[in-house]
């Protein structure tokens, strides 16, 4: 009788361990859901940014066709990019595209004067800083969900569940140029 009071209560605690676990699991994982819209909704801030900055350079810089139309195929690419590592390639040309944009504006100084030019490429530096600021919100999410996957005793019940590993968002080998870029400077 003692014995089956014993099994009985150890099933008990692992059930609500594994409750407990599993209602872990899910905020993380609800956190980084949250952390990559908040990266998707700036993202979007520097897609409607970009048509105006273009026009803007066209106005000075017409015969740069070639770095006009990269910058529009990169961010007609990055719109349509799905979930972080299509949409981290995605963006990580987009800001090398747009980094070529705004060095235009050394070989042009009235453009570089516009002072539509100069607003514009203003917001997008903001914006840059916005985007990295979002960037390391969501791979610390990441970091937390994945170590918590990971971590004993819940590794028990994660796979159960269906937790998987999560992507970063992964700046790759164009880290270096996607931190750099843009250079504002007026």
């Amino acid at each position: 009788m003692s014995t089956g009071w014993i099994v009985l209560g150890v099933i008990v605690v692992l059930v609500l361990f594994a409750f407990s676990a599993y209602n872990r699991l899910v905020a993380l994982s609800q956190r980084v859901g949250q952390a990559f819209a908040d990266i998707d909704v700036q993202l979007k801030q520097r897609h409607d940014l970009i048509p105006n900055l273009v026009e803007t350079v066209k106005g000075y810089a017409s015969h740069e066709r070639g770095t006009l139309d990269d910058v529009i195929k990169a961010r007609n690419s990055a719109m349509s990019a799905q979930g972080p590592a299509q949409v981290s390639a995605a963006e990580n040309q987009l800001s090398g595209a747009l980094g070529r944009l705004i060095a235009l504006s050394e070989a042009y100084p009235d453009l570089k004067a516009n002072a539509n030019f100069q607003q514009l490429a203003s917001e997008l530096s903001d914006l840059e800083n916005k985007i990295a600021a979002s960037r390391r919100f969501f791979n610390n999410a990441v970091q937390e969900y994945n170590t918590g996957i990971q971590q004993m005793p819940a590794a028990l019940f994660a796979g159960m569940f269906g937790f998987t590993r999560k992507d970063f968002f992964d700046l790759g080998a164009s880290r270096t140029e996607v931190e750099a870029t843009p250079q504002v400077k007026f």
